[in-house]
């Protein structure tokens, strides 16, 4: 299971690898994020996204952006709150909160244009971005 307060964003060209910094959960390895890299979207529109979301069983979503996926009864709980954000007719980020299993999580991940397009994760609370991997070593934590 996944837990995470998270924003996603897609990954530019231009961030690299950052600093180790030692969070509640261990040490992990950030990612440096120049400011302008914040402004790079994905390559699907908002109105894309949602539709993409809206498939997935027990998804609940709005036309606002937000949602609310929850598991199906006779299973172990989970729910993942989210909400979209656009920017010039694309999707610019993606605000999740909740907890899920790791293959629900790359269903809600596909919907966003992945594995093919390439994502970072910041921590909310820890202020602090990772890569794919290292986003799931510390959320599975």
């Amino acid at each position: 299971m996944l837990s995470f307060h998270i924003s996603i964003h897609a990954r530019a060209p231009e961030v690299a690898c950052g600093n180790e910094v030692e969070l509640d959960h261990g040490v992990v390895h950030t990612l440096a994020v120049p400011q302008a890299a914040l402004a790079t979207a994905f390559q699907i529109s908002f109105e894309d996204a949602g539709a993409a979301l809206a498939k997935l069983d027990r998804m609940f979503f709005e036309p606002d952006g937000s949602f609310v996926w929850a598991s199906p009864s006779g299973q172990t709980a989970w729910q993942v709150d989210g909400n979209l954000f656009d920017r010039n007719g694309r999707l610019l980020f993606v605000d999740l909160k909740g907890s899920c299993p790791s293959e629900q999580f790359d269903r809600l991940l596909s919907a966003l244009g992945w594995p093919i397009a390439p994502l970072m994760f910041q921590l909310v609370r820890e202020a602090v971005f990772l890569d794919e991997a290292e986003f799931r070593r510390y959320a599975a934590g």
